[in-house]
């Protein structure tokens, strides 16, 4: 008995700083912003509650449903752009030699940082020097800016998403296909399946655990993107790339109304629970955990 409480009490003290630590950073300050939204407050004076006022004027804001559609159109590229690409080429260089190597270029862009990314695309983009109108010059194109049009912003600024984030989906899908047992697709060519077939009947329902996987974890970034917009556009032009994050970020950190951002994340913060609880909920429906 006095083994086990000395192994009970070595096995507290390991878990002590992690268990702090998510206190500290995590469970604390989420509980914070969940209090302050409901109060007026400027990060230096003493917040003064407000009941639901921060709510009220948050859905009378014009730049909240801006912020939103902004929002949605992004996620409406980057979403079916990570995860189904993703999986095709993931299928693509499954069998072939350099797997690796194909892997690790896919991966290269996650591991850089995202404002030199997006650094990098300001220079590639740039309406007047840029590689881009450079090379569409040769070819008599005409030079294009797609940054500051608003028509072309968020599809750009999607599109540049999908480029960053690609390889994480390619290397989670790679895994899952690895899982798939061989067996199957032996059998199904034996009966004289195509291959579309055999991805249709065989690799999508075996691998529709990691889709849902990748659906919601590519779904939460969607609705979190910043730095890309912020860096390469700042919301412009016209606000036609004003981002939530960024519509959170002015709230707390430009106009200093801590009451009304925390409000907004908030918000964001019920908005996308709801989501992951209704994907849960349909996965149901059509994820098969069965091997």
């Amino acid at each position: 008995m006095r083994q086990k409480k000395r192994d009970g009490i070595w096995g507290y003290i390991f878990i002590a700083p992690q268990v702090i630590g998510l206190l500290l950073f995590s469970i604390i300050p989420i509980i914070c912003v969940f209090y302050f939204s409901f109060c007026k407050w400027d990060a230096i004076s003493e917040p003064v509650f407000v009941g639901i006022q921060n709510y009220i004027t948050e859905f009378h804001d014009p730049a909240f449903y801006k912020a939103i559609v902004n929002t949605l159109k992004y996620s409406l590229i980057y979403i079916p752009g990570n995860v189904v690409f993703a999986l095709l080429i993931a299928t693509a260089i499954q069998h072939i030699k350099g797997k690796v190597g194909y892997r690790l270029i896919f991966f290269l862009p996650i591991v850089a940082s995202s404002v030199g990314v997006s650094m990098i695309w300001l220079w590639i983009l740039e309406p007047n020097c840029g590689i881009l109108n450079y090379f569409l010059e040769c070819i008599k194109l005409g030079r294009v800016n797609l940054l500051g049009d608003t028509k072309t912003v968020m599809l750009t600024i999607g599109l540049i998403g999908i480029w960053c984030n690609l390889g994480y989906n390619v290397v989670i899908y790679i895994a899952g296909l690895e899982g798939v047992s061989r067996v199957y697709y032996e059998a199904a060519m034996v009966d004289g399946a195509s291959a579309w077939t055999r991805f249709i009947r065989i690799t999508l329902p075996m691998m529709s655990p990691t889709i849902f996987f990748t659906f919601i974890m590519t779904m939460i970034a969607s609705f979190k993107v910043f730095d890309l917009a912020y860096v390469m556009t700042e919301g412009g032009p016209a606000k036609a790339s004003y981002v939530f994050v960024m519509h959170i970020y002015d709230y707390g950190f430009k106009l200093f109304k801590m009451g009304q951002s925390c409000t907004a994340a908030v918000i964001f913060f019920m908005a996308l629970l709801g989501m992951t609880v209704f994907q849960n909920v349909v996965s149901k429906r059509w994820v098969n955990y069965e091997s």
